[in-house]
């Protein structure tokens, strides 16, 4: 967890503001949900290696006793707990207020979560996210409208060329079926198959081996990631995921990222649709049931964002299936990645004063100062060009010097350079 100087924040605020932005213009309307969840709600099974992340508050009123009693049950110990994502509490939050929400409801989620990690870089302890979820909506405008909220957000933050890899966690359980991989065993395998970019087709085929998994399957998915293949380029359509797929694709899947293709080229107005099939793309949460995707950009290796569709996990707090679909910038990252995106004519300026300027004086050029956006007062001294730099330091760009005996509203701004 870490403190943010306020250089940063303003920095990371005007970041979130385009995002945020960004997502209203889309027709997404912004919520807030507690930071504390139930406890067997954040371990309900459906958040994947996080819930053993999440951090629990302990039980009121446990004694000395009680606590020794319950010392090997997390859930005799703790009833409450710190949210690990926004997407149980999201579903949580439509569950208890769907009467009051459109049918279809369109929801931003901007806020920190927290997970007991290892610190290390771009890794923390508590950091922010931001999600655009669509639910009661089952058909591919669903995921199409996610990708371009999101893809018109990264270019407001002049982050262009991004794309998004899909895939569909429909297709996974069938191409596991198809090369004869057992029921029980596809989550160790498809966890072996989500480091397929970190260690290749021989290491995915040894740990498979490893394992212990279906010999026979082993060998088929073998000869599947061995098989020869042309390097022609095909667009983001049917023939480009059926090429990477095995013969006999489900038609309706297809369909579904074929129809997803086309909306998202009609809404970003590109000629290529940015998105790009890849059939070994898992996504480790497990509430996944459908479409998932990730955001790429070509300046880095890693991931800026993700999401899926979750059609399973409101019905566990409701009673009724609902679906859902949903997509988090990884915003930690971008804030790695980027500089302030500054508000059009906005100035922040530092008004430097003499020691003698009365207090009613320097309040007034203040006020006057302020209509061309945000001042801090800072008194005169010898190290002059140390003050401005230290200023433009903080994120300020501008600057003027008052005297004793000034009329407001005649100083003259100086950038900051």
């Amino acid at each position: 967890m870490r403190d943010i100087l306020p250089a940063d924040k303003a920095r990371r605020e005007s970041l979130l503001a385009v995002i945020r932005e960004r997502y209203l213009a889309h027709g997404f309307d912004e919520i807030e949900t507690p930071a504390v969840e139930e406890y067997d709600r954040l371990h309900a099974g459906i958040g994947g290696d996080n819930e053993k992340l999440s951090y629990n508050i302990l039980r009121r009123g446990l004694d000395a006793e009680a606590i020794r009693e319950a010392a090997d049950d997390p859930s005799a110990l703790s009833d409450l707990g710190l949210r690990y994502d926004l997407t149980v509490p999201l579903a949580r939050f439509y569950a208890s207020n769907r009467g009051q929400l459109p049918a279809v409801f369109r929801a931003i989620q901007i806020g920190p979560v927290w997970r007991a990690e290892r610190p290390q870089k771009g890794r923390y302890r508590q950091f922010m996210q931001c999600d655009i979820d669509i639910m009661g909506d089952d058909s591919a405008r669903a995921e199409a409208e996610l990708m371009v909220a999101s893809l018109d957000a990264l270019g407001a933050l002049g982050l262009d060329g991004a794309s998004v890899r899909v895939n569909d966690r429909r297709v996974l359980d069938w191409m596991l079926d198809a090369f004869g991989f057992a029921a029980d065993e596809r989550p160790g395998v498809l966890i072996t198959i989500d480091k397929l970019d970190k260690i290749g087709p021989d290491g995915i085929v040894a740990e498979l081996r490893e394992r212990g998994a279906t010999a026979s399957a082993v060998d088929a998915f073998d000869a599947y990631l061995r098989r020869p293949q042309t390097m022609e380029y095909n667009p983001y359509g049917e023939r480009q995921i059926r090429k990477a797929l095995p013969d006999g694709a489900p038609d309706e899947i297809v369909a579904h990222l074929v129809g997803i293709g086309e909306a998202v080229a009609a809404g970003t107005g590109q000629g290529d649709i940015p998105l790009v099939f890849d059939p070994f793309l898992v996504r480790g949460m497990g509430y996944y049931t459908g479409t998932i995707f990730e955001l790429a950009h070509p300046s880095v290796s890693y991931s800026l964002g993700g999401g899926g569709r979750y059609d399973g996990m409101i019905g566990r707090f409701l009673g009724q299936q609902v679906p859902a679909v949903g997509f988090s910038l990884g915003f930690e990252r971008l804030a790695d990645l980027l500089e302030p995106v500054a508000g059009a004519g906005s100035q922040a300026i530092v008004l430097v004063h003499d020691a003698d300027v009365p207090l009613a004086e320097l309040i007034a050029h203040k006020a006057a100062l302020m209509v061309h956006g945000r001042v801090r007062l800072e008194r005169r001294v010898k190290n002059f060009k140390a003050l401005l730099e230290r200023s433009a330091a903080d994120g300020y760009n501008a600057f003027t010097t008052v005297s004793a005996g000034a009329e407001p509203g005649t100083l003259e701004l100086k950038p900051l350079t």
